[in-house]
């Protein structure tokens, strides 16, 4: 099978890089998602292990259209009996970027009766149910090229099974987990967090430190078809458990102005189950300090477009240089979306990377010269 997965913008090397650790095969990168191929196992082992990828689907088919009628005869010639029963449900959702086709419902309409048609031709039925199980069909349609294809994951993968509650502005896991990568988090760093917020960063670098699959508590929507394999899926799961190492000497320091997010960060904490790992306390970042021979420091400050108004965002910026001093063995990561950062900051990233922190277009700062 041919796969795709999804990813935010900026992301697709990491998750490429990530899918030829594991393995797979004919893994390329494209503009918001990576494609690679692969069987049952391959799909099992990407939804269980990916740290920035937002959800593995199955490549159905690709094709030019420009006009309905294209667009209707290129998904009737899929062979959906091969995934969806006669009274499964197949809902359809997509998108389309600077394609001639550009309604999105009525895409949807179109692909949804043309679904209809083949179905109909292959159970010899006039009316579809669609009362069992859940198979999600997702289109994209890019300058005419469209993508069909079938979700595999169900809820996002930055969906780790840890944050039911999160603080007013939480960053995507999988966000997190790429700023984690990109500061080479080890088994042995100390990590800090002085805007913790609901601690995810910090959990996410737990998790990498241990080698813990982000996907490895929570369950897939895979997991729910009748052609799924359970015993294999849980043979799976074990595997990575086994290659789990909690004896490291990691430890993780969040701090917070607000008791309530950091109450949540706590709790998320001990739902991932590295509660041990981190220490979460009350301290404003004009009182920030350390004396750790290494530091690891990542960081999402507010931002101006969310929860303070710009100029208490530039102060803590001029306070965050200050704070954040050269110093041997330590290095600091900051996402931010202003791009005078560097001015207030006090002095120019060693690194910077272009990262979307959803619909906002970014930055990450690294300094560790």
């Amino acid at each position: 099978m041919r796969f795709v997965a999804t990813c935010l913008l900026g992301l697709e090397g990491l998750v490429a890089n990530e899918f030829k650790y594991l393995g797979f095969d004919g893994v390329s990168a494209e503009n918001g998602r990576v494609l690679f191929s692969g069987d049952f196992d391959t799909m099992v082992r990407a939804n269980i292990c990916s740290h920035y990828a937002d959800r593995i689907l199955i490549l159905l088919s690709e094709f030019e259209a420009r006009t309905f009628e294209e667009l209707f005869q290129g998904v009737k010639s899929i062979d959906f009996a091969s995934y969806i029963s006669e009274k499964d449900q197949f809902p359809v959702k997509g998108g389309t970027i600077n394609g001639t086709l550009s309604s999105v419902p009525a895409c949807q309409k179109i692909i949804k009766k043309a679904m209809v048609e083949k179905l109909k031709e292959s159970y010899g039925v006039e009316w579809f149910e669609e009362t069992g199980t859940l198979y999600k069909i997702r289109f994209l349609n890019y300058k005419d090229r469209f993508s069909i294809m079938l979700d595999t994951t169900g809820q996002g993968l930055n969906k780790r099974g840890y944050r039911a509650v999160s603080n007013d502005a939480p960053i995507k896991e999988t966000l997190a987990a790429a700023m984690v990568d990109l500061s080479r988090v080890r088994a042995d760093h100390t990590v800090v967090d002085p805007f913790c917020g609901s601690g995810t960063i910090l959990i996410e670098a737990a998790l990498k430190a241990m080698n813990i699959k982000p996907g490895i508590s929570r369950n897939f929507l895979f997991e729910t078809w009748p052609s799924c394999d359970l015993d294999m899926v849980e043979k799976i799961r074990k595997e990575y458990i086994a290659e789990e190492n909690r004896d490291v000497s990691f430890r993780a320091f969040g701090y917070d102005i607000d008791e309530n997010a950091l109450d949540i960060a706590r709790d998320n904490a001990r739902k991932a189950g590295v509660e041990d790992r981190i220490e979460f306390s009350m301290r404003d970042i004009r009182d920030y300090s350390e004396d750790f021979e290494y530091c690891t420091l990542i960081t999402n400050p507010p931002y101006g477009e969310r929860m303070m108004d710009i100029d208490e965002v530039h102060d803590l910026y001029r306070c965050m240089g200050k704070k954040f001093i050269r110093k041997p063995h330590h290095s600091y990561t900051v996402i931010s979306p202003d791009e005078d950062f560097e001015k207030l900051f006090g002095r120019a990233a060693d690194k910077r990377r272009k990262l979307y922190n959803g619909m906002i277009k970014c930055n990450v700062y690294m300094y560790f010269r």
